[in-house]
């Protein structure tokens, strides 16, 4: 197979962690580079030994066919659609959009253009989650009844050397988080039909603790705790919480209740286990996994998106659940602010699940 010729725009942190895995996959290949900072391309074009563009050269070129999208979430749409609109497949890191107008309109323009368009993250796509699906599909908690979601910590402005996105339009818990455990749940559970929740925000001001921004105080823009019911249409009952106004918690990441069985899910921001099952009458037992993808994988949804391409198959890590993901997402602090819940509109299906016994490099 001829791998899909790749354009990177953005060279952030996430960047190496795309490149790394992207070279443990044969079906794409990363050819150029681009950044606002011009001299940060320059230093990942020649770490890695491909060309660095502008922006706008990069999507214009005819060496790249796919556009991988690692910019900050606020340009998130803005270089999605430039791609799309130069007839390139995207694929974007999430979230998929700061709100629906974008999302919509990035699905719209994709649908005229007759190109793809992907969004992170694939972590659903990893040996862990994928053995928890599998262990749900094959029956082994009888019909899942509800389910529990914690994402809880004291925020990343301590560590993080940009923080100052975390807390403005399209960063937050929700937005930086939200996506690896939404995507999760419908990986697992399937669509989402509604969202009832309450939104807070625990401070005005944080401090960052990075050695390049020591003490400096951030602005908070936007809810930093989250507390949700999450209904399903296949009527599953799941609640979420999601902040970064919590010093400690010792709840499991994601875990699902049945009627004859729980299961523990493990941490949707990584690509392996434990998945740990308690069936009705016994004690917790870790599952072996039954699917390969187990390390820091990111680029899975890219190697998967090229590989539909290439046998005209649906890929997993779509535009539709980015989209739908993106309105549950959306949906909280509407329906905090109506105190009522809110009907999810997007439609996606459930990602089918990858086969069991794949080398890695293989996504059939």
């Amino acid at each position: 197979m001829k791998p899909l010729k790749i354009g990177m725009v953005g060279c952030g942190n996430i960047s190496n962690a795309y490149f790394k895995t992207s070279a443990k996959l044969p079906n794409i290949e990363i050819v150029a580079v681009a950044d606002l900072n011009r001299s940060r391309a320059q230093e990942v074009a020649e770490e890695w030994g491909i060309k660095v563009m502008e922006v706008d050269e990069l999507i214009a070129s005819n060496e790249v066919e796919m556009v991988l999208n690692l910019t900050i979430p606020a340009a998130h749409a803005e270089v999605a659609l430039k791609a799309i609109r130069a007839g390139k497949h995207t694929y974007s890191e999430k979230p998929f959009g700061v709100n629906m107008a974008q999302a919509n309109e990035i699905m719209n323009e994709a649908r005229d253009c007759d190109v793809k368009v992907g969004c992170a993250p694939d972590t659903f796509l990893g040996g862990g989650q994928q053995t928890a699906r599998k262990a749900i599909d094959d029956g082994w908690i009888g019909r899942p009844l509800s389910g529990t979601v914690f994402m809880m910590s004291n925020g990343p402005e301590r560590w993080h050397p940009n923080p100052d996105f975390f807390y403005q339009s399209g960063g937050g818990p929700l937005f930086d988080m939200g996506p690896y455990y939404m995507t999760s749940l419908v990986n697992l559970l399937g669509p989402i039909e509604s969202v009832t929740a309450r939104v807070s925000k625990g401070f005005e001001k944080r401090t960052a603790g990075h050695e390049d921004h020591l003490g400096r105080q951030l602005s908070v823009e936007i809810p930093t705790h989250n507390c949700g019911i999450l209904e399903f249409k296949s009527g599953v009952i799941v609640t979420a919480v999601i902040s970064f106004d919590c010093q400690g918690h010792s709840h499991h990441p994601i875990e699902i209740y049945g009627t004859e069985g729980s299961l523990q899910v493990p941490d949707p921001n990584t690509f392996g286990g434990p998945v740990n099952l308690k069936r009705l009458g016994g004690s917790w037992k870790e599952l072996p996994l039954t699917h390969t993808y187990t390390d820091n994988f990111r680029s899975l949804g890219c190697a998967d998106m090229a590989s539909a391409l290439e046998l005209g198959r649906s890929h997993r890590a779509s535009g539709e659940l980015a989209a739908h993901v993106l309105e549950v997402m959306c949906a909280f602090e509407k329906s905090s602010e109506a105190k009522a819940p809110v009907k999810i509109e997007t439609k996606c299906l459930q990602p089918s699940p990858l086969p069991t016994g794949l080398y890695e490099g293989l996504l059939d």
